[in-house]
């Protein structure tokens, strides 16, 4: 059956979380003067907290913690790692990064054309993200992009993330998509690949960061201008 609703992940996908991110804690860092004050470098704190951070998420991705754990540990525990006991210090970084993410809504490269391309070939769009639900949406709007969508759901809205079957479910049902009209285009492999397939979702891996996954039946794009390949 022909596909009519296309499902985008939103972070590192279309909207540069990476990049964003990166500017954003930077402001902070030199805000609180954490090099003066204890000696770091801001792109070995920056290192350290990706890691840090890329682990929570999936811990997160998979149900073995909630988004307060993360919340209250991503910025702690990485401050931890060079010796830094300052919760404190720390929850002034998480609470400025998540309103000051906000000041920086780069795309990743090719967003606004593909979305325009898809649009007018007359496919419909839908968010799905495992964001978090406060910030999901102000990103769609800050950034340009809301209007392109019919739907924009965040997996808190049933505290339900991606790969589990039921935030498929309800996304699509909120969109009023049957499944095989459907297909999926994300840039996690676990979330968004294996977690679209076997609900019986199209999938497109978007690869933005070389991890060279494949599997049968997953087309695999670099660049988003590859979709037109595709669709």
């Amino acid at each position: 059956m022909k596909i009519q609703h296309i499902f985008f992940d939103l972070d590192n996908t279309l909207w540069d979380h990476r990049g964003n991110a990166f500017l954003t804690l930077k402001e902070i860092f030199k805000r609180e003067e954490v090099r003066d004050k204890y000696n770091i470098n801001f792109d070995d704190f920056h290192r350290e907290y990706f890691t840090i951070n890329e682990r929570l998420w999936e811990q997160i991705r998979d149900g073995e913690i909630d988004k307060e754990y993360l919340r209250k540990h991503r910025f702690y525990d990485s401050f931890l790692f060079f010796g830094i006991d300052d919760f404190e210090l720390s929850q002034t970084f998480e609470n400025n990064f998540l309103d000051e993410i906000l000041n920086y809504n780069d795309l990743v490269e090719g967003a606004f054309d593909i979305l325009e391309y898809l649009h007018d070939k007359g496919y419909t769009l839908h968010i799905l993200s495992n964001g978090f639900q406060e910030v999901t949406a102000r990103k769609c709007e800050l950034s340009g992009i809301q209007n392109y969508f019919k739907t924009i759901t965040s997996a808190d809205e049933i505290n339900i993330r991606k790969p589990k079957p039921e935030i498929y479910d309800y996304a699509l049902k909120k969109a009023n998509a049957k499944v095989e009209e459907s297909i999926m285009i994300g840039d996690d492999w676990i979330a968004d690949v294996e977690g679209a397939k076997s609900f019986g979702m199209q999938v497109v891996y978007f690869d933005v960061f070389d991890d060279k996954y494949e599997a049968n039946e997953v087309k695999v794009i670099r660049k988003l201008q590859e979709i037109k390949n595709i669709l």
